[in-house]
């Protein structure tokens, strides 16, 4: 069984090396950028990493697209602000040195980073993601918030964790939920959706709720309440934006 580990990247220069570094062990490793300007290509190959240049299509296509630009069947996401810590990477290696699975993907525990502590609750606390899959008995479909089709068994969850630094501040955080927020109205548009009073005044509320009280990111502290108001914040946004484009149709 043999492994091609590979990042998705756009300007990430400043923290890229570290999720290669946590990978370099895998028989091979792809970097597929869109257009980045901030030196991140020259890191990825001073690192070893070999390096594709291919405009950005979306969430799904780009894993697809980069999967198939992979020499090994075998293909392992990491995102550049992740790191494949020790004891995942020995369930990897024990992985490569048996005979080829019959299973088709497994997936790893994601372990998430912000406002300064390893959040534990809230719905963050060790998500489970399908990252090692066979390109030829999977694809990845969605628009916003992508996931993994597979076609066969999954094996059992891999020992270790993945390591996820996804915001490098506040700031950082809440310009990528307006993005998403935007990506997600477009979808729900797209699928002839539309929001009501009830969706505005509830679901954030009911996002909040579901997040700091049932499960319990009120025990993170300072940090679960950000967090939770954060994601309602969101919430909000996305139906905002979906009344918006039920009245005045998508942006020129």
């Amino acid at each position: 069984m043999r492994i091609t580990a590979i990042v998705l990247s756009r300007d990430e220069a400043d923290r890229i090396g570290t999720a290669l570094d946590s990978v370099a062990f895998c028989d091979e490793v792809l970097v597929v950028d869109s257009g980045s300007r901030d030196g991140t290509q020259e890191v990825a190959r001073a690192r070893g990493a070999r390096v594709v240049e291919s405009p950005w299509p979306g969430f799904a296509e780009q894993r697809n697209r980069a999967a198939g630009l992979a020499t090994h069947d075998w293909v392992l996401f990491v995102d550049a602000d992740e790191r494949v810590d020790g004891a995942l990477r020995a369930a990897l290696e024990a992985l490569r040195a048996a005979p080829e699975p019959a299973e088709a993907a497994f997936a790893v525990r994601r372990t998430v980073h912000a406002l300064g502590r390893w959040i534990r609750h809230g719905g963050w606390g060790r998500e489970r993601r399908l990252r090692l899959y066979d390109r030829r008995r999977a694809r990845w479909a969605g628009a916003v918030h992508e996931w993994l089709e597979v076609q066969g068994p999954a094996g059992p969850d891999l020992a270790g964790l993945l390591e996820h630094r996804p915001f490098r501040s506040v700031h950082d955080h809440w310009q990528r939920l307006g993005r998403y927020a935007e990506l997600a109205a477009q979808e729900m548009h797209a699928q002839g959706r539309r929001c009501g009073w009830a969706d505005l005044r509830l679901r954030p509320a009911f996002r909040f709720l579901k997040m700091y009280v049932l499960r319990l990111g009120f025990l993170d502290g300072w940090a679960g309440y950000v967090l939770a108001r954060m994601e309602s914040a969101y919430v909000l946004a996305k139906y905002a934006r979906l009344r918006e484009l039920g009245t005045t149709g998508p942006r020129a």
